[in-house]
């Protein structure tokens, strides 16, 4: 943060040019660190609700330890995505109690769990397969304050399966669906319940799936009209997304 940048608004509100909700938002938004490789937001949370997310895809075991660090310092909660155990491994020595899951591929730390929803967000997946994506929406879910609850394996090809839990998905407030191949689960889901249905399209399938374009495309032309779709394998996103649309109004971290 730059000293200069607040003293400017500072002097706009001293002046009368500012008021004080204006001038309030703006400090807000200067809240950066800056490392050179990474400039780390610490008014994320602020601003969206939960602390920026370290997506360890690309990035080196030491930027993404040197951004944890600072982001563990001041959030109770923070997750890495799409990262490996050797990371893991690393970030553990910094903090004891950081969680590894190799389903997901994901490191959360979880110091605060006050639950944040109003109701519960279910997680359903289209096949075992679907699994990996789909956790990743459950653990980023429950880390934002959610009860989560998961339904493995329930696709259109045996439609018996995801009728049975009918009663369990009407009573959710947010339902997540994961699917690959042809991607028609989350349409029977949206034509079942009376919320938000977060299709997530993965990219398990035969050749002609091309890597999770199928099922999306799938998605984005459901008839059931309560299904908005994230992109391929983006369980981070829906997981997100969910627990922001499970969240009371104004939000409790407001």
């Amino acid at each position: 943060m730059d000293i200069k940048d607040i003293e400017k608004i500072l002097g706009l509100y001293h002046d009368g040019d500012l008021d004080a909700p204006t001038a309030a938002t703006r400090l807000k938004d200067l809240s950066f660190q800056d490392l050179g490789y990474a400039r780390v937001d610490h008014a994320r949370a602020a601003r969206q609700g939960f602390p920026e997310v370290i997506f360890g895809q690309g990035k080196a075991t030491e930027q993404i330890a040197g951004i944890f660090e600072q982001i563990a310092s001041r959030s109770p909660n923070v997750l890495i995505t799409r990262t490996t155990a050797d990371v893991y491994g690393v970030i553990r020595n910094i903090y004891t109690d950081a969680e590894w899951h190799e389903s997901a591929k994901l490191i959360r730390v979880w110091r605060d769990r006050t639950e944040l929803g109003v109701g519960e967000i279910t997680v359903a997946t289209a096949g075992t397969s679907d699994i990996p994506v789909a956790e990743e929406a459950a653990l980023t879910a429950e880390a934002m304050g959610n009860r989560v609850q998961r339904i493995w394996d329930a696709g259109v090809a045996g439609v018996h399966r995801i009728l049975a839990e009918r009663e369990r998905l009407q009573k959710s407030r947010v339902v997540i669906v994961v699917a690959g191949m042809e991607g028609a689960l989350p349409s029977v889901v949206g034509g079942l319940v009376s919320v938000p249905v977060i299709a997530v399209p993965t990219s398990i399938g035969y050749g002609a799936s091309f890597g999770g374009v199928a099922a999306l495309l799938g998605m984005l032309n459901s008839c059931s009209s309560n299904v908005t779709v994230v992109n391929i394998d983006n369980g981070f996103g829906a997981g997100f997304s969910a627990s922001l649309m499970n969240r009371p109004w104004p939000s409790p971290t407001d």
